[in-house]
C-alpha cells in the first residue's frame, strides 16, 4: 500500500478549520452556560459550526483513505488540511445543504474531493474510500447520541440537550442519505467497483443528477414521511425523543420565534 510523501504544508491543519472549531467550542459553551442573551442564536451558530466541522472531517476521511490507497495527489490539492474551502462546490457545498437544513432539518455533506481513481488498485480500496466519509458521520452520530443512550443527561441544560439532539439528527440523515446506492452519492461509490463495466457506463451519465434526484424525492410528502419515520426510529433506538430534535430544530431557526414547548 502506498503512503505518499507529501510536503509538510500539505498536512498542516488550516487556520480556517481551527477558527470554525473555535466558534463551535465558544457557542457550545454559551449554549451550555446560558451566557448568550439569545439562546436560539447560540444554538444556530453551535450546530452550524459543528456541522461544518463534521463536513470537513467527512471529506478528510475520503482523502486520507485515498492517500493510503495510492492517490498521492490529495496532499497537493489541500484535502489533508481540513480547510472547508478546499472541499467547496458552490451549489452542493453551500446552497443546497443550507436550504435543506433550514427548511427540513436534513443534513447532507455537500463537499467534494476529487480522487484520481486510476491511481487506486483493488476494488476493496475503492469501496473503502467511498465509505470513509459517511462512516465519519456515523461516528459523529454515536458521539452526539452517547449522552442520551448512556443516561448521562442529568444537569445538562435543555438548550444544549436540544442542540445536541438536532446535531445528531443531521448526522444520522447524512449517513443514511450518503449510503444510498444512488449515482453521485457515496453509497453508489461503495458498490460501483463491483459492477460490470457496461453497467457503470450506462449509469455514469446520471451521476451528476443523483443528489438532485434524491432531494426532489424528499419533497414528495409520502417519501418524506417514510424517510423521517426511519430517522425517528433510529434516533429513538439511540434514546433521543422526537421532542428533543423538534426543539433543537425550533431553537436553530431562532428567527421564527421559539415554540412555547421549547422554552429554555
Amino acid at each position: 500500500m502506498t503512503t505518499a510523501a507529501t510536503r509538510p504544508g500539505d498536512r498542516r491543519v488550516s487556520p480556517v478549520f481551527l477558527g470554525i472549531l473555535a466558534v463551535s467550542a465558544v457557542t457550545g459553551w454559551a449554549t451550555w452556560t446560558g451566557f448568550a442573551a439569545e439562546p436560539g442564536l447560540a444554538v444556530f451558530l453551535f450546530v452550524t459550526s459543528a456541522w461544518i466541522v463534521s463536513l470537513c472531517l467527512h471529506e478528510y476521511a475520503h482523502a486520507r483513505t485515498a492517500l493510503h490507497g495510492g492517490d498521492i495527489s490529495v496532499g497537493a490539492k489541500g484535502y489533508l488540511t481540513l480547510n472547508p474551502m478546499k472541499y467547496t462546490h458552490a451549489l452542493l457545498s453551500i446552497v443546497l445543504p443550507v436550504v435543506f437544513v433550514i427548511m427540513g432539518g436534513i443534513g447532507l455533506p455537500g463537499g467534494a474531493v476529487f480522487i484520481e481513481r486510476a491511481r487506486i488498485r483493488g476494488r476493496w480500496r475503492h469501496s473503502l474510500i467511498s465509505a470513509a466519509g459517511p462512516l465519519t458521520n456515523v461516528a459523529f452520530a454515536v458521539i452526539c447520541t452517547a449522552p442520551f443512550w448512556l443516561g448521562a443527561l442529568d444537569g445538562v441544560p435543555p438548550a444544549f440537550r436540544f442542540a445536541l439532539a438536532f446535531l445528531a439528527l443531521l448526522q444520522v440523515t447524512a449517513a443514511i442519505l450518503n449510503f444510498l446506492p444512488v449515482p453521485g452519492l457515496d453509497g453508489y461509490g461503495v458498490i460501483e467497483p463491483w459492477l460490470s463495466h457496461s453497467v457503470r457506463r450506462q449509469v455514469e451519465p446520471f451521476a451528476p443528477f443523483g443528489l438532485l434526484f434524491v432531494f426532489a424525492l424528499l419533497w414528495v410528502p409520502s417519501v418524506n414521511g417514510v424517510f423521517f419515520d426511519m430517522i425517528d426510529a433510529v434516533l429513538g433506538f439511540l434514546c433521543i425523543e422526537e421532542l428533543d430534535t423538534y426543539c433543537g430544530f425550533d431553537l436553530f431557526r431562532f428567527w421564527r420565534g421559539a415554540d412555547e414547548y421549547c422554552a429554555v
